[in-house]
C-alpha cells in the first residue's frame, strides 16, 4: 500500500523577480512524497495564477486522488485522471521517482535518455530599469553565464536591450515577453531586435491572440509558451511560432513533457525547455527532456534564497550533472 504526503512549502527568494505581469518575492510549492515498500518518489510543482491555480486548488485535486495514488495509481493512468497542470505534475514526476527507485534505476535510466555531464541553462535577468539590467547582464557573464534571458515588457525594449548587448557582448540572449507586446508593430520590432543577435523571442503576444504572427516571416525565431501546453496544441502553432516551450507545470509531468518533444520533433518545431520558480527537486525532472532542448531555462534554483535537494550544481553558465 502506498503512502501520500502532500506539503505546501514557501520558499523565499533571494532578490525580487519581476516580469511583465508583477513581482514575485516568494514562491509557494506543493511537494508530494509517494512511499511504497521503503521505496521513495517525490514531485514539486508551483501553482500559476496565469492558469487559474493555486495552492489550495492543486490539494484539492491532489486529496480528490488520494484512494487512487495510494491503491496503486500508475504513470499512464493518471494520464486521463487529472487534467494538465501543475497537480498532475507533482504526482507524475513523484511515480517516475518512486518507480526508479523500485526498479533500482535513475530518472535518466528510467527515461531512456543519456545524462551528460553538465546542461547550458538560461540565467534570467529580472524585469528592472536599463541600468540594473545591464549591470545584472554583466555579473551574470562575470559568473561565467552562457545563455541570458531577458525579460521585458512594453517599455524601453530596444534600450534596454542594447545596453545589455553592450554588457554581454559574447553571451546568447533571448528575449521573454510574457504576452506584454500587443499593438507593437512586430515585424519592424524583431527586425531591430536582429540588429543585437538575438536569438529567440518567447511569447510576445497573448495567447489565443497570436494570429498577428502569421502575417510575416520572422527575422527572428518565436517560442509559443504560454500559448503551448501539451502536445495537442503543437500541431495548430506550426503557422505563427518556430519554436515551443516545454514546461512540466504546464503539461503535467515527466510524461507528457517527453511526449511533447517526440511530437515537436516529428513537426519539425524547435525546443525549448522552461520552469516555473522552484527548487533543484523540480528542475532535475525536467532534465531528460532538457539534454534535447535547444534552449533550456531551469534556473529556478539560483533565484532562491536556499535550495532543496537533490541540490543541482550551477556554475559557469551550467547545470552540472
Amino acid at each position: 500500500m502506498r503512502q501520500l504526503q502532500i506539503d505546501v512549502v514557501e520558499l523565499p527568494l533571494a532578490r525580487p523577480f519581476a516580469i511583465a505581469r508583477g513581482t514575485r518575492t516568494a514562491v509557494t510549492v506543493i511537494r508530494v512524497t509517494l512511499e511504497q515498500d521503503g521505496f521513495i518518489g517525490q514531485g514539486e510543482c508551483t501553482p500559476t495564477a496565469r492558469y487559474d491555480e493555486s495552492p489550495e486548488s492543486v490539494q484539492t485535486m491532489l486529496e480528490a486522488v488520494r484512494t487512487e495514488v495510494e491503491s496503486g495509481l500508475s504513470r499512464h493512468d493518471l494520464q486521463q485522471r487529472l487534467p494538465a497542470g501543475s497537480a498532475r505534475n507533482v504526482l507524475d514526476c513523484a511515480l517516475w521517482r518512486l518507480d526508479a527507485a523500485r526498479a533500482n534505476q535513475t530518472l535518466w535510466q528510467m527515461s531512456a535518455c543519456s545524462q551528460p555531464e553538465s546542461v547550458i541553462t538560461a540565467e534570467t535577468l529580472s524585469l528592472d530599469t536599463m541600468e540594473n539590467m545591464a549591470l545584472a547582464a554583466a555579473d551574470a557573464v562575470l559568473r561565467g553565464a552562457i545563455l541570458l534571458k531577458i525579460k521585458l515588457d512594453r517599455s524601453e525594449i530596444l534600450e534596454k536591450v542594447a545596453a545589455i548587448r553592450a554588457a554581454a557582448p559574447h553571451a546568447t540572449l533571448i528575449i521573454d515577453a510574457n504576452e506584454a507586446w500587443s499593438g507593437l508593430d512586430l515585424e519592424s520590432l524583431l527586425v531591430a531586435l536582429k540588429a543585437f543577435n538575438i536569438a529567440m523571442v518567447e511569447q510576445p503576444l497573448p495567447a489565443g491572440q497570436d494570429h498577428d504572427l502569421q502575417r510575416f516571416k520572422h527575422p527572428i525565431p518565436v517560442c509559443a509558451d504560454e500559448s503551448c501546453h501539451t502536445r495537442v496544441d503543437i500541431a495548430g502553432l506550426r503557422d505563427r511560432y518556430e519554436m515551443i516551450n516545454i514546461k512540466l507545470d504546464k503539461c503535467g509531468g515527466l510524461t507528457e513533457a517527453l511526449a511533447m518533444a517526440d511530437e515537436a520533433r516529428t513537426l519539425n518545431m524547435r525546443i525549448m525547455v522552461g520552469c516555473m520558480l522552484g527548487s533543484s527537486l523540480a528542475m532535475e525532472a525536467a532534465l531528460p527532456v532538457a539534454v534535447n532542448a535547444e534552449f533550456v531555462d531551469l534556473d529556478g534554483p539560483i533565484w532562491l534564497a536556499a535550495d532543496s535537494s537533490p541540490f543541482l550544481s550551477y556554475s559557469e553558465g551550467r547545470i552540472w550533472l
